[in-house]
């Protein structure tokens, strides 16, 4: 019978690079011929698995999904359909059976599941009841739960960045408007603490609502009716679109009389008037990345919680100068 000494050493690669290929590691990163290359030596030398000599057949996996939000969020903004779909590509890529749910699962039957994925944030007593289905858990665009898996954005770095941006370009008032969930958004706590201690940020020039267009043209009509900042931060791309569309109502020219900068980078940014400077954040990959750290967990049987940061990247178009 083969070893994977002998697939190693014809194959051109290392001994754990055949084990993590022939056991299908969906966090291992190697050419495609390559992968391709070890199956066919493997199957020449009729080698097998571990389980397979067990006589172990492993079964599909099943995921369940669980959304902290409504599935109409995903209309209003881009960002979380993003997330959705790479959740779906990389279990379609590994085969995994995937079963969505909304609102946080509320009033759902759930069937047997080998691991549980959530985005965003939940109540206490229905992260009680997941926890009771399974002790494999993972948190998507959710930085409360420190005792769990994660993957996130650094969304206060992206605060400061944007503050210290437009400091750069003199801006001495800088105003907001963004959007809350369940719990309060990470980026407008901290572009109010960081742009306060810098002495650019004033209480009176923050505006929240949700994260919809229509939410972002109301907010910003209202801020125009008085004494505006010359520079926002606004806290997704889907706001901003309505913060444009009250702005060229007001009749300022942008960037000249007044700066936006927006995050995400949804694929409409590029196509508006002006184009949008926004903060790139690739909400795929977080999805995607989700379901990878779901799986190791589950092979590895790792117990000590990991957290994933997904970087993010500054991209000036032309609602800046």
């Amino acid at each position: 019978m083969a070893t994977l000494k002998e697939i190693a050493q014809e194959a051109g690669v290392s001994q754990a690079t055949v084990s993590r290929v022939l056991n299908e590691d969906p966090t291992l990163s190697v050419k495609e011929d390559t992968r391709q290359k070890i199956f066919e030596i493997a199957e020449r030398l009729e080698y097998k698995t571990s389980s397979a000599r067990k006589g172990v057949h492993k079964s599909k996996l099943h995921f369940l999904v669980v959304y902290a939000y409504p599935q109409s969020t995903e209309v209003n903004d881009p960002y979380y359909l993003a997330i959705r779909y790479g959740i779906e590509t990389q279990c379609a890529r590994l085969n995994i059976e995937l079963t969505h749910f909304y609102n946080g699962g509320e009033g759902r039957e759930f069937s047997a599941i080998d691991g549980i994925l959530v985005v965003g944030h939940l109540p206490p007593e229905r992260l009680a009841m997941l926890c009771g289905l399974s002790n494999h858990l993972v948190f998507v665009d959710c930085r409360s739960q420190k005792e769990f898996d994660s993957v996130d954005v650094d969304l206060a770095l992206i605060s400061q960045q944007v503050v210290d941006y437009f400091i750069e370009q003199a801006h001495r008032r800088i105003g907001y408007i963004g959007g809350q969930n369940e719990a309060p958004d990470l980026r407008e706590l901290a572009f109010f603490d960081y742009g306060q201690r810098l002495g650019v940020v004033q209480e009176r020039d923050l505006y929240c609502g949700d994260f919809s267009s229509a939410s972002g043209y109301r907010l910003a009509k209202e801020m125009l009716e008085g004494d505006w900042p010359k520079a926002l931060f606004i806290a997704s791309d889907s706001i901003a679109i309505g913060v444009l569309r009250a702005i060229h109502e007001k009749g300022l020219a942008i960037p000249q009389q007044i700066e936006l900068i927006s995050v995400n980078d949804i694929p409409i940014a590029k196509f508006t008037f002006p184009p949008l400077s926004t903060v790139r954040i690739h909400s795929e990959l977080m999805g995607s990345q989700g379901i990878n750290l779901l799986v190791e967990r589950l092979r590895d049987q790792r117990s000590v919680p990991l957290r994933v940061l997904v970087p993010s990247r500054l991209i000036l178009r032309g609602t800046t100068r």
